[in-house]
């Protein structure tokens, strides 16, 4: 049991205010609920506007250390735990990047996704040992995703973190003023306000989270490489919905034919961005290899440099 006497109020979080717009929300009608919900929710776009610059940084950051080697962890608790590991399962898919590129850490394990464990988020310790568990090194980066900003289990993993000198990303959805950590070194604040469910983070906070962690993502992973304009050219052909958007991708930025592009997409190994560098260039694919290890998988400078 908990002590009362020995637990630290939390009511001054913005996170764990009362919304005075939905002070009734028990007596509305579903209508009625709708359209508060949409109204609170406006608020999540505006509060990454307010983040931008940090998004920004996180983004050159991380990328610069996965160009080099390094891993991308988010590690969380709870709501914000499962918003990591879910954008980090999609990874993979969506730009063929290898599972250890980005991985998901959260408290409890796999065993937490679909039953909660959130009294381990009071683990500091736990935290720290899991940065250790994963060999954390200064090549690697480190979110640590918590709504309220004071999750032990979360502050434990950075604190390690930064201790190893892996860069370190501190994503919240309280102000500074509330909720200070100095073993940051990019700090990302979401201020999406007072929840309509007063303290269930699952909502705003929620969804501002998983705009954030798709926009660093995404962002890193243009950076990377693997977008050509707005085409994801490193999807991994892993179903027939995929492979007909890769096929897709290849004729719209190519002038062949369904069958044509079929058959260039097979000589590739089914790697759009190959097969593009192939057709462009001029080369067979291990060519192609060749010219994308040369410019770290990026296929404008690949293309670059077969111009005369």
């Amino acid at each position: 049991m908990f002590d009362p006497d020995t637990i630290q109020s939390r009511g001054h979080l913005l996170t764990e205010q009362i919304n005075p717009a939905s002070v009734n929300l028990d007596q509305l009608s579903s209508l009625e609920l709708v359209d508060l919900f949409n109204r609170e929710d406006e608020k999540v776009l505006a509060a990454i506007a307010q983040a931008r610059e940090s998004l920004a940084l996180a983004i050159d950051g991380t990328a610069k250390r996965l160009r080099q080697g390094g891993r991308l962890f988010y590690i969380g608790a709870g709501t914000s735990g499962r918003l990591g590991v879910l954008d980090a399962a999609e990874c993979p898919p969506t730009f063929c990047s290898s599972p250890e590129m980005v991985q998901g850490i959260l408290a409890g394990g796999a065993a937490a996704l679909v039953k909660s464990s959130e009294g381990l988020e009071d683990l500091r310790g736990d935290g720290s040992q899991a940065i250790a568990e994963y060999g954390v090194t200064s090549q690697d980066v480190v979110v640590g995703i918590t709504a309220g900003g004071t999750t032990p289990y979360v502050q434990g993993a950075l604190e390690t973190a930064k201790q190893v000198q892996a860069l370190t990303i501190f994503m919240a959805c309280v102000p500074l003023e509330q909720v200070s950590l100095t073993t940051v070194d990019i700090d990302i604040r979401l201020l999406v306000g007072p929840e309509l469910l007063t303290g269930s983070t699952r909502l705003k906070a929620g969804t501002v989270t998983k705009i954030a962690l798709n926009i660093l993502s995404t962002g890193v992973m243009v950076k990377l490489g693997k977008v050509y304009g707005n085409r994801m050219i490193d999807v991994a052909v892993t179903n027939s919905k995929l492979l007909d958007r890769a096929l897709r991708m290849i004729m719209d930025l190519t002038d062949l034919s369904r069958p044509q592009a079929a058959e260039l997409l097979n000589a590739s190994g089914q790697r759009v961005k190959l097969a593009l560098l192939m057709h462009w260039a001029g080369v067979d694919a291990a060519g192609g290899d060749r010219l994308l290890a040369e410019h770290q998988g990026q296929l404008r400078p690949a293309l670059a440099a077969m111009q005369p």
